[in-house]
């Protein structure tokens, strides 16, 4: 591994992080740090480390795909019965990790996590690819398997059986959202005091700026 300092610009051409050029609301900042995340050439800018704590208190995290944001939160779907799924049955909480080295940006996520509605996770399936709803019924998600010939075959076994039909959405596959409680804003500077806002949610006075030491 090299030790040599790694390219970043910092001070890039953009507003400074400062508590006075920010919203209120963070999902406002975001939404506009996603923008600038989506416009900058990176593949997926949806990919998300999603951490949780397992059921024996070991902590487990995985990139994700985020599916959707607004006032209530941020939005995944996945199978229930998978690590992640057990995970969250057992401690519904969860972090979010957005990088986008491009544009030298982070944002962390933490809150409670809960199920999305039945209607909500049949609308999102249905517009999954057909492949993808079938490879949702034949995965068995962290699930051991003998190798990669069991696996096709439970794909063949579901093709099948749904040959002329519709794939409805199975009842272990569905979605999550992650209501935050605390959402930090991370911008790279050259001189490596990096400019990092947290907001903090409270219950009566709605969302808190604080910042923090690089």
């Amino acid at each position: 591994m090299s030790d040599q300092p790694s390219a970043w610009q910092g001070d890039l051409d953009r507003a400074d992080l400062i508590e006075a050029n920010v919203p209120a609301d963070p999902l406002a900042l975001f939404a506009d740090w996603y923008a600038s995340a989506a416009d900058c050439g990176l593949r997926e800018p949806t990919a998300m480390t999603l951490a949780t704590v397992d059921p024996d208190g070991s902590p487990s995290a995985r990139i994700v795909l985020l599916k959707g944001f607004d006032d209530a939160g941020f939005r995944f779907y996945t199978n229930y019965q998978s690590d992640k799924g057990t995970a969250l049955a057992a401690n519904p909480r969860a972090a979010l990790v957005f990088w986008w080295e491009p544009i030298e940006r982070q944002v962390r996520v933490t809150g409670a996590v809960s199920k999305l509605d039945a209607a909500t996770s049949d609308a999102y399936f249905q517009r999954r690819s057909r492949g993808s709803r079938l490879g949702a019924h034949a995965s068995l998600q962290s699930q051991r398997l003998a190798d990669r010939a069991e696996l096709d075959q439970r794909l063949a076994d579901v093709e099948a059986r749904f040959a002329d039909r519709e794939v409805p959405r199975p009842d272990h596959w569905g979605g999550y959202l992650v209501a935050p409680e605390r959402i930090e804003f991370w911008q790279a500077r050259r001189s490596r005091l990096h400019d990092r806002l947290r907001y903090v949610r409270d219950e009566s006075t709605g969302w808190r700026i604080e910042r923090l030491s690089p």
